[in-house]
């Protein structure tokens, strides 16, 4: 699905037909009325997994699990007092 943008107001319209396909007057932005053009950013921008385990070991790495305990060890903060107040 073709992703066509405003660069005048920031609007993003999701088409089933490329630009080009358009008629002139579909080809303007619903909320502005500037021409809309083809998103730039349209392909993936993550050429490939930064992370990746082998196929035979999904777990993590080595074996070893690095948190042994809970990250939050008491109260986000001094007023939380849970959702009634007690």
């Amino acid at each position: 699905m073709p992703t066509i943008v405003c660069r005048t107001c920031g609007r993003v319209v999701y088409t089933a037909a490329p630009i080009e396909a358009l008629f002139a007057e579909e080809r303007r932005c619903p909320r502005c009325g500037a021409y809309l053009e083809a998103d730039r950013r349209g392909g993936t921008r993550r050429h490939a997994n930064r992370r990746q385990n082998p196929a035979d070991d999904p777990g993590p790495p080595n074996g070893l699990e690095r948190r042994v305990a809970e990250r939050r060890q008491g109260k986000r903060r001094r007023e939380d007092r849970g959702p009634f107040g007690a």
